[in-house]
């Protein structure tokens, strides 16, 4: 029944991508906006209680919103991730996958060297936690809510490279009564194209 469930959530979420996707790009044609390329990207994860892992996600594409009060312009996207967690020693090793889908925000606030856009990110998504036991806690639901907050500085050729700290929270948001919460700091590095 646990499998059944997540493969439904699974097919739930890429219907919502395709479906949120094509009306998103559309939104976008008729704000006054300009869509970016999709791009990839790794972050190394380390986590609280001495969990590590690892994230890949893709960002089908980038909006640039204008004309936002108090922001003048947002950069806006939705990433699809999946992450690889790990708790222990060898011996009494254990892994946990996540799938997830966030809409961010994404704002350029400086400039480094006149050349190099330094930007902070915010994310609120959801996730699906494929076992809710894991490093010692039980984080009561294989439903979560991936929250985030992290600085971005885009580098390279035509700044198609990003490097990226950020803060990533998972929790349920009380939609269960055991509600510990997994905290992370991620290094990531993306790649536009």
């Amino acid at each position: 029944m646990k499998l059944l469930s997540s493969y439904l959530l699974i097919a739930s979420m890429s219907v919502l991508i395709c479906g949120l996707l094509p009306l998103q790009i559309a939104q976008a044609a008729k704000q006054n906006t300009e869509a970016r390329k999709q791009s990839i990207a790794a972050d190394v994860l380390i986590g609280e209680d001495d969990v590590s892992g690892l994230r890949l996600s893709y960002r089908p594409l980038v909006h640039q919103v204008k004309n936002i009060p108090y922001f003048d312009t947002l950069d806006v996207y939705w990433e699809l991730s999946i992450n690889f967690w790990e708790y222990g020693d060898n011996n009494q090793h254990q892994t946990n996958y996540v799938l997830a889908l966030s809409p961010v925000v994404s704002k350029v606030f400086y400039q480094v060297a006149d050349k190099y856009p330094l930007s902070w990110e915010f994310g609120i998504g959801v996730s699906l936690v494929d076992d809710t036991r894991f490093a010692g806690k039980d984080i009561g639901s294989h439903y979560q809510f991936e929250d985030r907050l992290g600085l971005s500085l885009s580098f390279g050729e035509d700044l198609r490279q990003m490097a990226s700290i950020r803060y990533m929270h998972y929790s349920n948001g009380g939609l269960n009564s055991k509600n510990p919460g997994m905290d992370f700091l991620n290094m990531a590095y993306s790649y536009q194209f």
